[in-house]
This record gives C-alpha cells, sequence and structure tokens, in this order.
C-alpha cells in the first residue's frame, strides 16, 4: 500500500464526492482482495483474488490503456452517456474521457474495501478530477436508479450504454446483475418520460408560463382532512354512486371528496357535489370535461368547489373557477417558478395519470383514510369511462345511422392494438401496457404512505392498496395547502427569465463541461428548457446538442415575448 497515493487520490475525489471519500478512507486496504500485475506496455493491471487464491487480471496483460481505447470505440458511439460496472484499472473510463462526445462516465462497484486497495495502488486522479465522472461504491437499486434520473439528460447527452468489466463483473455476479436491473429500470423510466417530454414540452411551456397571471390571485389556506374519496371515472363508478351517495350531510361529516376533472360531469349528473376537482392534462380536451356545468352567473364552478390545476395544466380551465389553486407538479419550470417567485405546494405527478396527482393531494391534505371509486385503469367488459363523461355527448353529436353511438365507443376502444384480455371473478376487463404502468405507479405510491387506503368493489382490473387503521390524519406536521407570497408580478418576472435565458451562454464543444461550468442560477435556467429541448430534438432527430438548444432557446424567447408584450 502506498499511503501517499491512497491520500492524494482521496484528496481528488473528495472535492465532488466527500461522502464516498470519507468511506473509503475508513475502509482496509490491506485484506488482499487484489494484486497487481505488469503489462506488457508497463502498466499496472489489478488482479482480482477469488476464495480459491486464485488472482484474475481485470484487464489485458499486453496493452490494457490499447484494450480500453478499442472496446470504448466499438462501444461508446452514438452514446453521450457510459456506465462502467467495475473499477478495475480505470483504464475503460480514461478511454471513455478523452472522447470529447462522452458527456457523462459512472462506473459502478462493490467492496469497499476492495476499492480502497485500488485506490492506494494506482493514481486515479485524472478520473476524480474531471467533473463528468462518478463512482459509486456498494450502492443499492434505489441509489442508482435515483442517480440515473437525475444525471442523465436524454435531450442533450444522447444516449446511455452499458459496458461490464467482463472478469469483475464475473466475480460479484449477483450484485452487478441488481445494479444492470436498476439501470434498465431507470433507462425504461426516462425513456418513457423523455417520449412525453418529446410530445408535450412545447405545450407544457406554452402553459406554464400562461398560468402564471391567474396564479397571481391570493386564496384562502385549505386545511387538512381526515378522510378522503377520490373519484376517478372507470366504469365501475356506475356501480358504486349509490355507496357514495351515503356520504350524507351528517356522514360526509370529516370526508373531503376529490373528483377528476374526467368524473366531475357524471358525479354532478348524478346529484353528487364533489369538495374539490383535480386537473393535470395539458391538452385542451381537458376543457370537455367541464362543458356542460353552467351556472346563471360566474363561472361553471362555484366558490365552495376549488379547482386544484397543475401549472403545466391547459390556460383555458383556470376562468371556470371562481376558486383555482395551483401546484407544482414535476416540470422543471415550474419548480424554478415556485423556487424563485412564489412557493407553491408541490404535487407528485409522477405516475402520469390525474388518480394518481388526486392521490397526491390527499396526501399533501393529511388524510389518514382514503378510498378509490372507479379507479379501473382498463376496460371493464369493454366500457371505457362512466356513463356522463365527456365522451357520451360527444360522440351522442356525431353518431348517425351508418355510424351509431356503439360503433363510436368501439372504435375509441380498439384503437390500441395492444388491448390484452383478463379475468375477475365472473367479469373481465380489457388492459394496455399503459393503464397497467399507471395502476403500478399508484399501487407503488399507496404502498409508501401512511395513511389506509381503500378501492371500492368494482368491474376492473384488481388494485392491490394495503388497508391501515383507520381514522385521523396520516401526518402529525399538518400542512396548509397555499401558495407563499410572490416576489414580483408574473410580468416581471417573465421578463427577467426571459433575460435569464438569453443570458445562456452557446453550449459548444462538451455540453456536460459547459453545464458544470454554469452558475447555478444559470444551470437551473437550462433545466428549465430541457422538455422543451426534447420537443425540438424529437422533430430535428438529427441534430447536434447545440443546435437543439438554441432552437428551444429561440422558441422560449418567442413565447415570452408574446406574453410579455401583450400585457
Amino acid at each position: 500500500m502506498d499511503k501517499t497515493l491512497f491520500e492524494r487520490n482521496l484528496l481528488a475525489l473528495s472535492q465532488r464526492q466527500s461522502a464516498l471519500c470519507s468511506r473509503l478512507s475508513a475502509a482496509q486496504t490491506t485484506l488482499g482482495r487484489y494484486v497487481f500485475l505488469e503489462s506488457r506496455a508497463g502498466e499496472p493491471v489489478p488482479a482480482l483474488v477469488d476464495a480459491a487464491g486464485a488472482a484474475h487480471a481485470l484487464h489485458s496483460l499486453v496493452d490494457p490503456r490499447r484494450e480500453g481505447d478499442r472496446l470504448v470505440e466499438a462501444s461508446a458511439s452514438p452514446a453521450g452517456c457510459l456506465v462502467f460496472l467495475g473499477l478495475g484499472g480505470g483504464y475503460y473510463p480514461e478511454a471513455a474521457l478523452e472522447r470529447e462526445g462522452v458527456c457523462q462516465v459512472l462506473v459502478i462497484d462493490y467492496d469497499i474495501h476492495g476499492v480502497a486497495e485500488l485506490l492506494a495502488s494506482r493514481e486515479y486522479i485524472r478520473l476524480f478530477n474531471d467533473p463528468r465522472f462518478t463512482l459509486l461504491v456498494d450502492c443499492d437499486g434505489e441509489t442508482l436508479e435515483r442517480h440515473i434520473l437525475e444525471t442523465w439528460k436524454p435531450a442533450l447527452y444522447g444516449g446511455i450504454r452499458v459496458i461490464p468489466l467482463r472478469q469483475r463483473v464475473e466475480q460479484e455476479n449477483e450484485s452487478f446483475g441488481r445494479a444492470g436491473e436498476a439501470i434498465k429500470r431507470a433507462i425504461d423510466r426516462l425513456s418513457l418520460d423523455y417520449s412525453v417530454q418529446a410530445h408535450f414540452g412545447k405545450r407544457w411551456f406554452s402553459n406554464i408560463i400562461r398560468n402564471m397571471f391567474p396564479a397571481e390571485k391570493s386564496a384562502p389556506a385549505l386545511a387538512p382532512v381526515k378522510k378522503a374519496v377520490i373519484c376517478a371515472a372507470g366504469p365501475s363508478l356506475d356501480l358504486q354512486l349509490p355507496r357514495l351517495a351515503e356520504y350524507g350531510s351528517k356522514k360526509r361529516r370529516g370526508c373531503f371528496i376529490i373528483s377528476v376533472d374526467t368524473a366531475l360531469p357524471a358525479l354532478l349528473k348524478n346529484g353528487l357535489k364533489p369538495d374539490a376537482v383535480i386537473s393535470i392534462d395539458c391538452q385542451h380536451i381537458s376543457y370537455y370535461h367541464f362543458m356542460g356545468i353552467s351556472r346563471k352567473e360566474g363561472p361553471a364552478l362555484p366558490p365552495d368547489i376549488p379547482l386544484f390545476l397543475d401549472l403545466a395544466s391547459t390556460p383555458l380551465l383556470a376562468p371556470l373557477a371562481e376558486n383555482t389553486r395551483f401546484f407544482s407538479g414535476g416540470h422543471p419550470l415550474t419548480r424554478y417558478i415556485s423556487r424563485f417567485w412564489r412557493p407553491f405546494p408541490e404535487l407528485d405527478t409522477s405516475g402520469a395519470n390525474v388518480t394518481y396527482a388526486a392521490l397526491s393531494l390527499a396526501e399533501y391534505l393529511g388524510a389518514g383514510e382514503i378510498e378509490l371509486y372507479g379507479a379501473d385503469f382498463s376496460y371493464p367488459l369493454g366500457m371505457c369511462y362512466a356513463r356522463g363523461t365527456y365522451l357520451s355527448p360527444c360522440f351522442a353529436l356525431r353518431q348517425n345511422r351508418l355510424d351509431p353511438l356503439e360503433a363510436e365507443f368501439s372504435a375509441f376502444l380498439y384503437r390500441s392494438a395492444l388491448l390484452e384480455k383478463a379475468f375477475t371473478g365472473c367479469s373481465w376487463y380489457y388492459e394496455t401496457p399503459v393503464l397497467r404502468g399507471y395502476r403500478e405507479a399508484l399501487e407503488a405510491k399507496a404502498g409508501k404512505l401512511s395513511a389506509s387506503i381503500q378501492a371500492a368493489p368494482g368491474l376492473g382490473a384488481p388494485v392491490s392498496l394495503r388497508a391501515g387503521p383507520k381514522g385521523g390524519y396520516a401526518s402529525r406536521s399538518l400542512r396548509l395547502f397555499s401558495p407563499g407570497k410572490a416576489s414580483t408580478g408574473a410580468a416581471s418576472f417573465l421578463e427577467q427569465y426571459r433575460e435569464d435565458i438569453k443570458a445562456l451562454p452557446p453550449l459548444s464543444g462538451n455540453i456536460a463541461r459547459r453545464l458544470a461550468e454554469l452558475p447555478e442560477k444559470a444551470s437551473l435556467v437550462l433545466t428549465t428548457l430541457l422538455p422543451l429541448a426534447a420537443a425540438v430534438k424529437g422533430r430535428q432527430n438529427e441534430a447536434a446538442a447545440a443546435e437543439i438548444f438554441e432552437a428551444a432557446r429561440e422558441h422560449c424567447l418567442d413565447e415570452l415575448e408574446k406574453i410579455t408584450g401583450r400585457r
């Protein structure tokens, strides 16, 4: 062991990964996990010692650097992010960082003592000093998945590749296997998010900056609730309406009914008035859920029914309610606005469906007991929605003798080629991968909440929830649903935001290096443009990252000019 070399490596590592540095400094370096051999090229090659005492060289004993160059050249293009399973002598990540197009290098290894031995025997300062490099040691799947989700920016960095250090992986197959599964989960999730961003990125940006003006209004704080009833719009809602009707004036005391936007007309048509409505869809189709709801004076929704809207929701909805309450979802621009303009309550909308968002709202309000109605996440008996939802009047207007109402609903149902038929009890339902993903996301979230959550019996896909003790609030630290004070007017904030976007430097050269050089505020401003950059890349797939960024910047500036110039 070379103590001086070990300390120099730790000093370089501590600049960006201080927690890992502390763990390594406490690790043992004399357990004999590795021996070092010398290659013909004169480079040291670590060899892992197995339980039988046999040493397995992790790199070529001829020229490990040349081996690393060839492997990375064959594997990297066109990926901008590379994940290496095993550190070894560091020859693979060093070769990767020499390539200008590589934006991120992540190395995953196990056995903190073994890694400490490597750092005590060879210099890794070149790796540790590069801002594109990250080393994770003994991390669990959740930590690894979260790291990739937080650091990989597909719109700017491009693809991602996993390169195993074969001899290292073979000695610890189980741990690296779990790492591979976590990486796949992260890639699958980011790929789905990225495809959604590519589709809605421009609309999200347009909606958010327009919603800031109605979001200037103040509203009284909403107190916590003990019990929440969430009404989704699945066909089972028709069967569950009598049970919902039991929440009369006496029995309903202490119960807060949250309707998703799609279910609102069905509830009102049956004489059930919710305590709140929530909508997160950025598309104009959300407006249809409020058609036919009218009052003699004022907006469609009276002041005693608050309308909860994501800042990214379509701006057509805010004027429909006298009591509109905005929240920040997962979009980086809404989080930026919440941090630098006006603090908004933040709800988890990562489930990508409004029922999931309603569950997040119930969680935020502190409900200790939650019931779900109409949450089918499928098409039971071939039916799409509960009666009275927006499809019924729309299809009724379009029907004729040659294209009756049933044909309209059938065309809507069978528009997906991925329908899967399943059975539950004496009933059956169609399910798609998207709907299954929605259900599984809600089940996963419900499993992390302290509240007792139950789904009313229905016809659709069974929802697996955890029933706990009933009554009371879910948390002792209760929060009021209320935005903070705005730092300035919406128009002034958007003017400054526009100037901050204009001031961003061009992303020439290595994108990751340029991002690392940005001050924190500028980095956050750039992050707000990433969903829109994904939309631009979706239309200009062959364009370089710098061109995509400039196109996204110009689009944002044009949109902001329309808003700020008009007011």
